[in-house]
């Protein structure tokens, strides 16, 4: 059961709008590597985790990521308030306009709407977890795009927190690898068991 708190992990406040930002910053409410897709993979992986410490990480995770979510969503929001349709046209942003007005849709920059092929649920902790270190990276790696076009100090701010949230995550990941490869001995892990051997492997 999670317990809302109503603001926002990092404050919000954008006073220049500038729909050409929201355009590629929507990317990480319903991106490839974006938030949404990062809370339901982490939220969703945690049950197979066969120690409490690593659904402990998954859970803690994949819950500020809804958090994030919601900051990204804000950010697109206040990108948006109050553009004409002649102005949100100008930035390019008039295909998403037609489809959603000003609503918040999740969605890549080039418009592929969110899906969950883009995360994987593996029930082996050893690849999901290896799985996790590589979306956090790959999520620092799209904000690092985005700062490389945003040059409003209102929207650079927030986005720099979510990034260092990033390199975070990918730290906890590590963390509970390690702690993952110290519990598991040559019974269990497969990198060591025999029963993997390429040998011993009969067709079925």
């Amino acid at each position: 059961m999670f317990v809302y708190e109503k603001k926002l992990q990092y404050p919000v406040k954008i006073k220049t709008p500038n729909a050409a930002l929201a355009k590629i910053i929507i990317s990480q409410y319903g991106g490839p590597d974006g938030e949404l897709g990062a809370s339901l993979r982490y939220l969703s992986q945690r049950y197979t985790m066969p120690y409490p410490e690593l659904k402990a990480i998954l859970t803690d995770v994949g819950t500020e990521e809804l958090g994030h979510l919601e900051m990204i969503g804000t950010i697109v929001y206040q990108l948006t308030k109050g553009l004409t349709p002649e102005q949100i046209k100008a930035a390019g942003m008039d295909a998403y306009f037609v489809d959603h007005t000003a609503g918040i849709y999740p969605q890549a920059a080039g418009g592929m709407p969110y899906t969950a092929a883009s995360m994987q649920v593996k029930g082996d902790a050893i690849t999901d977890l290896h799985e996790d270190l590589a979306a956090e990276q790959k999520a620092r790696s799209t904000y690092d795009n985005i700062l490389r076009y945003a040059d409003d100090p209102d929207v650079k701010d927030p986005i720099r927190f979510l990034r260092e949230r990033e390199i975070v995550h990918y730290q906890r990941f590590g963390e509970g690898l390690r702690l993952l490869t110290d519990k598991l001995d040559s019974k269990n892990f497969y990198a060591f068991n025999s029963s993997f051997d390429k040998n011993k492997i009969q067709p079925r």
